[in-house]
C-alpha cells in the first residue's frame, strides 16, 4: 500500500464520526461477519458453484423475480457474457448505451477486445437517455444497456414511467434490454416500485454484491432459465467457474440480510443530510444514497483538508475530490451509509464548517 493510501486508511480507521462512506473495514471485521452471521462454518463448502453459491443464486432469483441467476466473480465478466449472448441470438453485435456507463469508462474496451461487440451512443448528454433517443439511433442494434443509476452523471435515475418507455422503445427497435443494476438495490426508493417490477422490464439484469451490500466481491446475472444456462457455459470459458467462493457468498448473504432492508433509510437520510452540505449537490435532491458534491478547488487541498480533520478531530467528511476543469471546482461522491444515520443536519453542518476551515488553513 502506498504511503498516501496508508495515511488515508489510518486516518479513516481512527474516526468515530463519518459523513461519507463506511469507514475503514479491516479483515477482522469481515471475519466477524462470517462468525456472527449465522452461517454454518462446519458444513461442506461450495465446490464449483454448488452449496452456498446455489443458495445465493436462488435467493437473488426470488428477490428479482427472475427464473434463474448465475453467480459471477465480477460484474465486468457477467455483463460481457450477457451482452455477447444477446448479440449472438439477435445476430447483431451492436450495443446501444451511454458513453458514461461502466463498460465504456472503467473496463479498458473489454466489450470489443474480448467479446467482439461494438457500441453506439444513445445520447452524450450527462443524463439518462430517453425513449425518443432510443428510437432515433441511426443504425440497428441488438441490445440496449441501461445503467441504473448512471453513476458518472451523479447516480441519476429515470422515473419508472421513463424506464418503462425506454425498454418499450428498445423492443420496438427489435432489441433486447439489459440492466446494469450494480446499484439497483437502492434504486427502488426513487423508482417507487419493488425489485421484481423493475427487473421485469429487462431481459437480463446484473447486480453487484460488493458496491452497496458490502460483500467481499461478486455479482449475479439474472434472466430466463435457458439464458442463464448458456451464461454459465460462458462463465466457465471466461475463467469464472471458481473452485470455492464461500467467503464472498457469505458476505453477500450477510449484506442481503442486514443492509438491503435498510437501504430505503439510507436514501431518505441522504436527502435530509444533502440539504446541510455546502456547495452544489447533484442531483438535488439525490436519487439514491449516493450523489455528487461540488466545491471550489483545488482537489488536492480538499483531500488534504479531509485527512487533517480526520487526524485531529476523528471526523471523516469526504475525500476522493477530483478537479473539474475549466470550472475551478472539484467534485466528490458522497455516500450516506450506516455510519451517517446517527448524524443530524446540524451535525453535518458543523462538520462541513470544520472541513472548510481546515481547507482554508492548508498552505
Amino acid at each position: 500500500m502506498a504511503d498516501d493510501a496508508r495515511r488515508r486508511w489510518a486516518a479513516m480507521a481512527g474516526c468515530d464520526r463519518i459523513v461519507s462512506g463506511i469507514g475503514a473495514v479491516p479483515p477482522r471485521r469481515r471475519l466477524a461477519q462470517l462468525l456472527e452471521g449465522g452461517f454454518d462454518l462446519d458444513a461442506a463448502p461450495d465446490i464449483y458453484g454448488d452449496g452456498p453459491v446455489r443458495r445465493l443464486e436462488e435467493r437473488v432469483a426470488e428477490l428479482l423475480g427472475k427464473q434463474e441467476v448465475a453467480f459471477f466473480p465480477s460484474g465486468t465478466m457477467a455483463q460481457q457474457v450477457a451482452l455477447r449472448i444477446w448479440a449472438a441470438r439477435k445476430g447483431n453485435s451492436v450495443v446501444a448505451l451511454h458513453p458514461l456507463q461502466h463498460p465504456v469508462v472503467w473496463e479498458r474496451d473489454a466489450l470489443s477486445v474480448l467479446s467482439g461487440l461494438r457500441t453506439v451512443w444513445v445520447t452524450r448528454e450527462p443524463r439518462q437517455p430517453t425513449a425518443d433517443e432510443v428510437l432515433a439511433v441511426d443504425e440497428p442494434f441488438g441490445t440496449l444497456m441501461v445503467e441504473l443509476p448512471l453513476r458518472e452523471a451523479g447516480y441519476l435515475l429515470p422515473t419508472f414511467a421513463e424506464l418503462t418507455e425506454l425498454a418499450g422503445a428498445a423492443r420496438a427497435r427489435g432489441a433486447y434490454v439489459h440492466f446494469d443494476g450494480a446499484r439497483l438495490w437502492e434504486s427502488t426508493a426513487y423508482l417507487g416500485e419493488e425489485l421484481p417490477t423493475v427487473a421485469a422490464l429487462a431481459d437480463s439484469v446484473y447486480v453487484s454484491f460488493y458496491k452497496t451490500l458490502m460483500g467481499l466481491s461478486g455479482a449475479a446475472l439474472a434472466g430466463p432459465a435457458e439464458f442463464i444456462s448458456e451464461a454459465k457455459a460462458w462463465r466457465h470459458r471466461y475463467g469464472g467457474k471458481l473452485f470455492q467462493q464461500w467467503p464472498s457468498v457469505f458476505t453477500a448473504l450477510h449484506g442481503l440480510d442486514t443492509i438491503l432492508p435498510r437501504l430505503s433509510s439510507y436514501v431518505a437520510h441522504a436527502r435530509t443530510l444533502a440539504k446541510a452540505l455546502p456547495g452544489r449537490v447533484h442531483p438535488d435532491p439525490p436519487h439514491t444514497h449516493q450523489f455528487q458534491l461540488w466545491l471550489p478547488g483545488p482537489a488536492s487541498t480538499l483531500n488534504e483538508a479531509c485527512l487533517r480533520l480526520a487526524e485531529r478531530e476523528r471526523v471523516w467528511f469526504a475525500s476522493g475530490w477530483r478537479d473539474q476543469p475549466p470550472t475551478g471546482l472539484a467534485m466528490t461522491e458522497i455516500t450516506i451509509a450506516a455510519p451517517a444515520l446517527s448524524l443530524t443536519p446540524a451535525d453535518v453542518t458543523a462538520i462541513a464548517d470544520a472541513f472548510l476551515a481546515e481547507f482554508n488553513s492548508v498552505d
